[in-house]
């Protein structure tokens, strides 16, 4: 597997146990995100879909539970490992790979009906042969859901924040800078790579990839999400995350 800065960073032992805890304890991810990812996806029953960037994997396992025939895809051997005890703990059946998103071979052309991408696409160091490698495993007509950080509203070189709660401000020094850095997780401690990419960097690489967009969404949480979290109810105000839909 090739080791590129992505997988060297996302794929360290401290990492993979960081993230395995956060993802628990994260309200955007299990109130808002997830909801509205799974809202958006509809029946997935008896559908062939790649889980590309798993993570800890409880995409896969929903997905799993609904019926999909699920195949699961992530550059950390750690968290593939706990991802297996996992699905083995509820019983589920999902198909495994250590891979880079660049690279996945073993897997056939034309294979999947849907690749769900959650939060990973802006990660990867190599973005045009992740999408390559997309648009090679899906099926004719197949359809590409993948959610990034905002690249308007994300922390980056060029774009930053300040004061709090509601009233926390998006500070936007430097949008068209393509750049990398290194920070935690929100309330992690171990550094990884983060990456900025404007929204015609995305635009050009799926059209130069081959894949259609279809839709784009910049989601508002409902007053009953905004309720939950502080951290949620600001959505309500600056859209943090961008959910593509794509099709072969």
């Amino acid at each position: 597997m090739k080791k590129d800065s992505s997988t060297e960073s996302w794929g360290k032992a401290e990492m993979s146990e960081e993230l395995i805890n956060l993802a628990q304890l994260s309200s955007h991810r299990t109130h808002f995100v997830m909801p509205f990812t799974f809202s958006q996806l509809g029946d997935v029953s008896g559908k062939s879909v790649l889980d590309l960037g798993c993570g800890e994997g409880e995409y896969s396992r929903e997905l799993a539970r609904r019926g999909a025939k699920v195949t699961a895809v992530d550059c950390s051997e750690n968290l593939i490992k706990y991802c297996k005890l996992k699905m083995e703990e509820e019983c589920l059946n999902i198909n495994y790979y250590v891979r880079n998103s660049c690279e996945l071979f073993g897997v056939s052309n034309n294979t999947f009906d849907l690749v769900l991408s959650s939060m990973m696409l802006m990660d990867c160091e190599d973005f045009e042969g992740t999408v390559k490698e997309i648009f090679r495993v899906l099926k004719p007509s197949g359809r590409l859901f993948a959610s990034v950080c905002h690249p308007c509203f994300h922390r980056s070189g060029g774009i930053g924040r300040q004061d709090k709660g509601l009233d926390k401000k998006v500070v936007v020094s430097n949008y068209f800078n393509p750049t990398e850095w290194e920070a935690p997780l929100s309330s992690g401690t171990v550094n990884i790579i983060w990456r900025h990419r404007t929204i015609q960097d995305y635009v050009k690489t799926f059209i130069k990839c081959g894949l259609t967009i279809t839709d784009v969404h910049e989601p508002i949480p409902t007053d009953d999400q905004a309720r939950i979290d502080v951290d949620i109810a600001w959505l309500q105000k600056v859209p943090v995350y961008m959910f593509w839909e794509l099709k072969k």
